[in-house]
């Protein structure tokens, strides 16, 4: 999918997709347009002005031409208006309307937004100023709507939200996806949405660790709709090539994989295969593109791929792209060594009995390679073995340390250093017979080393002249 296609799926993910998207938002919103507010006696308890009286209800009493030239003539009156709803009103029904109303009127026409901007910049002040306390509101409707709002004024403002605020906002949208009781999570989703096809906001967004978040929740249980979402964030965040290293850290492309496997909807296969596509196109790092394109092949995307053309899609751009990572994905095999094979597959941290792992000659050939950049793919393996959780997985790590250590001269104080001994050593206790298996395997090689080394230096104590073919025993001539 190429870049002018940018606009066209963020803009359809503004339009068409939005009810969806914000379903029990727009629920709510729907019931609160309903409800009846006594602005008469908001005016009698002087809690609003006249002048606030008086716009509120013509506004609300008007079609949309008139509310139109309404805004056109009282542009200043309006902001004015809200704001100060907004602040001297506390009441959760009334503060929900109040915010209702107002996200229609952006909806209507996101210009509007500066209907709000140019009030602000005349008392040197943000447009979103106002409403970021408001996300902290106990009122769940109170705070997306409000987020709704401050994504519409970050992304359509002429005015960029930037420093503290914009940090602080995105934390927010941060903690909602992570929050398992969040309802409104599409609403949270389709800020993000908004505000990650602005390249500075989603660079502050990975900055902030935000590529791993999206991870995490992608690997949990999702709704389509949710997965389309957060892949959409994704394929916005590689249109700047910087932050495609940081999907390929925390594993993007099998996560990705995965849910492109089991895949219902046409829309949620176009954007997975629009991120895999940028994440070959995109990086000008060769190594990098082979990485990606490997640990497509592994994560069975080629698999997809071909079960895809079977299906006619109506959708041009998803045909280009299966064929596009097709024809890449071929290619990347052809040059595949055994050792690209294996690095990518420990990168991928989704270990399995791969031929590499019981070839003698890939260990005899690669085990130095192991200690390459800093003891990378070893300090990785020890890792999984911390971490993982996965029985498969703990196998084949403490199968392939064995190796290393019985092939690579140092391999048993390496191990011992970056402190897998220890940790195979737990797996000796592990519930699972395999891993238990694989594991004691493991600690034999290592101490086997260890008696080797041990046998040669006794043998040498015991006859010191042994390797001169003499029994050492002097005689005379």
């Amino acid at each position: 999918m190429s870049d002018k296609n940018l606009m066209k799926l963020t803009e359809e993910a503004a339009q068409g997709d939005v009810l969806a998207a914000t379903s029990i938002l727009q629920q709510r919103a729907n019931e609160i347009r309903n409800h009846s507010i006594n602005w008469q006696s908001y005016l009698q308890s002087q809690m609003i002005g006249d002048d606030d009286y008086r716009f509120i209800t013509e506004y609300l009493s008007s079609d949309s031409a008139k509310r139109a030239a309404l805004l056109q003539d009282q542009r200043a009156q309006c902001a004015k208006t809200f704001l100060s709803l907004l602040e001297h009103i506390s009441k959760d029904q009334t503060v929900q309307y109040i915010l209702t109303i107002m996200d229609d009127m952006f909806q209507e026409d996101k210009s509007r937004v500066e209907i709000i901007g140019e009030y602000a910049r005349k008392k040197r002040e943000n447009a979103w100023s106002p409403f970021l306390n408001l996300l902290n509101r106990p009122d769940g409707f109170i705070q997306n709507m409000t987020s709704r709002i401050i994504a519409k004024l970050a992304c359509w403002s002429r005015d960029p939200m930037d420093g503290s605020d914009l940090t602080f906002y995105l934390t927010w949208l941060k903690d909602q996806l992570q929050n398992p009781n969040n309802e409104y999570i599409q609403t949270t989703a389709r800020c993000l949405q908004m505000m990650l096809r602005d390249e500075k906001y989603r660079l502050t967004f990975a900055a902030m660790d935000g590529v791993a978040i999206l991870a995490h929740v992608l690997s949990g249980k999702l709704n389509f709709q949710i997965q389309y979402q957060l892949a959409f964030c994704l394929w916005v965040m590689t249109f700047s090539p910087q932050l495609i290293d940081q999907m390929t850290k925390h594993k993007i492309i099998p996560i990705l994989g995965d849910i492109l496997n089991d895949a219902v909807k046409d829309k949620v296969t176009r954007i997975i295969l629009a991120v895999f596509r940028n994440m070959i196109e995109k990086p000008d790092d060769a190594t990098m593109i082979k990485e990606n394109s490997v640990a497509m092949v592994q994560a069975k995307v080629l698999k997809q791929l071909a079960i895809m053309q079977q299906h006619k899609f109506d959708d041009e751009d998803i045909m280009a792209d299966i064929e596009f990572l097709t024809d890449k994905l071929l290619a990347s095999i052809q040059d595949l060594s055994s050792f690209d094979e294996y690095s990518t597959e420990v990168k991928s941290g989704r270990l399995e009995w791969s031929p590499v792992h019981k070839s003698e000659r890939f260990w005899r050939e690669n085990a130095p390679r192991l200690t390459e950049k800093n003891y990378e793919l070893l300090k990785m393996l020890i890792h999984l073995l911390e971490t993982s959780r996965d029985t498969l997985v703990l196998a084949v790590a403490s199968y392939d340390i064995g190796e290393f250590v019985r092939h690579y001269p140092r391999g048993k104080s390496i191990i011992e250093q970056l402190g897998g001994k220890q940790l195979v050593m737990q797996l000796l206790a592990h519930e699972d017979p395999n891993v238990r298996y694989e594991a004691l395997l493991a600690v034999q090689k290592l101490m086997v080393h260890n008696w080797e080394y041990l046998g040669k230096q006794l043998e040498k104590d015991q006859n010191p002249s042994a390797e001169g073919g003499s029994s050492g025993i002097k005689t005379k001539g």
